[in-house]
């Protein structure tokens, strides 16, 4: 199922910004059973207080605190929940719209990613994409400067290495 969710949003184009620009620290792991260990998202280590932008648009189902730890979900127009995990700040609050890219909140020294679609735990990292930047030179001689190109999210099936 995870493959083809994945393989349905990557061959129209389409895919989602990722909500921080950190290198992904622990990956999905599919848990064997529901009570078996794995980790259903992805983590992220950061500074804390790295803001934290939403990855689609969606209304905010719940922001607040379950066993200490802070989190966001955000209910996406095709009912898959996303939710933003071990945050130090909420930025956003119930029954708000968010748009792709706000900020929902701040991280702690960590930052959980997960995808659900009903009560299933979708692995995130096929859904989303990586920003391209463009280098633009600095003239010689101290002439003015250009603005650079704007940058470009890539959704490609395979990331390059």
């Amino acid at each position: 199922m995870i493959a083809l969710v994945a393989a349905l949003l990557l061959s129209s184009g389409t895919c989602f910004p990722p909500p921080v620009g950190a290198p992904v620290a622990e990956p999905f792991r599919e848990p064997a059973c529901s009570y078996c260990p794995g980790h259903v998202g992805l983590g992220y280590a950061l500074p804390e207080g790295t803001v934290v932008a939403a990855i689609a648009p969606g209304e905010v189902t719940f922001a607040g605190m379950v066993a200490g730890v802070r989190w966001v979900v955000v209910g996406l127009a095709d009912g898959r929940k996303v939710s933003y995990g071990h945050l130090s700040a909420a930025l956003v609050r119930r029954g708000q719209v968010v748009g792709t890219g706000q900020p929902v909140g701040l991280s702690s020294t960590w930052l959980h990613l997960g995808v659900r679609d009903g009560e299933v735990y979708l692995d995130p990292a096929p859904l989303l994409g990586w920003w391209q930047v463009r280098v633009r030179l600095v003239p010689a001689g101290g002439g003015p400067r250009r603005a650079g190109p704007d940058r470009r999210l890539n959704c490609p099936a395979v990331r390059p290495p």
